[in-house]
């Protein structure tokens, strides 16, 4: 379930990102690919570090906690990615 949730955050972050970086935005579904890329990558490193771990031994993986924690990773990997996919073509298209 926190994966989903990561990747849903993450479509969001991207599209976030593209609205407000317009130079870099990739349209909605461009921007939406990338964050769900990103949202994932975000979740799986988050996770990797042991914050799911510890989540999921407090209290069972879906606290509020592991909630918030999936929705910023998601989000934050989700921008990310898609201003790094979008730096690449931009720098692509000269």
């Amino acid at each position: 379930m926190e994966l989903i949730i990561s990747l849903v955050a993450g479509a969001l972050g991207g599209n976030a990102a593209g609205g407000l970086l317009k130079n870099l935005s990739l349209g909605t579904i461009g921007n939406s690919i990338a964050g769900i890329v990103g949202g994932g990558l975000g979740g799986t490193i988050l996770s990797s570090l042991g914050a799911g771990d510890v989540a999921a031994a407090a209290g069972g993986g879906m606290d509020i906690g592991s909630i918030v924690g999936s929705l910023a990773s998601g989000g934050v990997g989700g921008g990310v990615v898609m201003a790094i996919v979008g730096v690449v073509k931009s720098m692509m298209a000269k």
